[in-house]
């Protein structure tokens, strides 16, 4: 027991060392850009198609939102086949930091995130799958810190992941949308792509207030969703 915590705590030091080491190089900041699209990923077929998953992947499991590769996967292959691979990479991405979570990271995972690990644990309980496609839908959270909140908690992983998939799809196709239509200049495009986006975060919230039975994701979410709360006094909060 003491070795795998020993091994454990190695692997996790060897992570955020290199980690650190790459951004230190400059690497991430030239990786999923519109030049790097354009340089590596347009025109080259599988080998691109490859490529931009891969990468797509493991900037989302390294907090990269995950937005950010479904607008590039869109402006690369167009709406279609980009939402396709986004959709993948988010879901690699999704899978790296949850079980990088469970297997690795937990001392620091909960060390920095233990309250919020316990309220993703109490909304995913009783109905692990809807519950985290109802959170996928949301227009706010913090997609990599759920990752790795349901990573340490007791949630089984393939409920989640899961989960994640179905609920990643709308907001994928929608910023895929609007990436493919930039380069055209498809104003309709984009701006259908504005309106899915309202009508899947209506729905999100909707779902979120009728379903969640008193749990919560934290003061943030539910003032963002629903406003302040109001005390009994009348008065707002500062």
């Amino acid at each position: 027991m003491k070795a795998r915590a020993l091994l454990s705590g190695f692997a996790l030091l060897a992570t955020l060392v290199t980690v650190a080491y790459f951004i230190q190089l400059g690497v991430a900041a030239d990786l999923l850009s519109e030049s790097w699209v354009d340089r590596s990923v347009r025109g080259k077929g599988i080998p691109g198609e490859l490529l931009f998953l891969c990468v797509g992947g493991l900037a989302t499991a390294l907090a990269l939102p995950r937005h950010v590769v479904s607008f590039l996967g869109g402006y690369a292959f167009g709406a279609g086949l980009g939402t396709l691979l986004a959709l993948a990479a988010t879901v690699i991405g999704c899978a790296l930091s949850f079980f990088y979570a469970r297997v690795i990271g937990r001392p620091l995972v909960s060390a920095r995130l233990g309250a919020r690990v316990k309220r993703v644990e109490d909304f995913l309980a009783c109905h692990p799958f809807w519950m985290t496609l109802l959170i996928r839908l949301l227009p706010v959270g913090n997609n990599f810190a759920t990752n790795l909140a349901a990573g340490v908690s007791r949630v089984h992983a393939r409920p989640f992941l899961l989960g994640s998939l179905a609920g990643y799809v709308p907001q994928t196709l929608v910023f895929a949308l609007a990436g493919s239509g930039v380069e055209l200049g498809a104003v309709p495009r984009i701006a259908i792509a504005v309106l899915l986006f309202a009508v899947s975060g209506v729905i999100g919230v909707r779902l979120y207030r009728r379903f969640r039975h008193g749990r919560t994701l934290g003061a943030d979410v539910d003032e963002a969703l629903e406003g302040p709360a109001i005390p009994a006094d009348g008065s707002l909060r500062p």
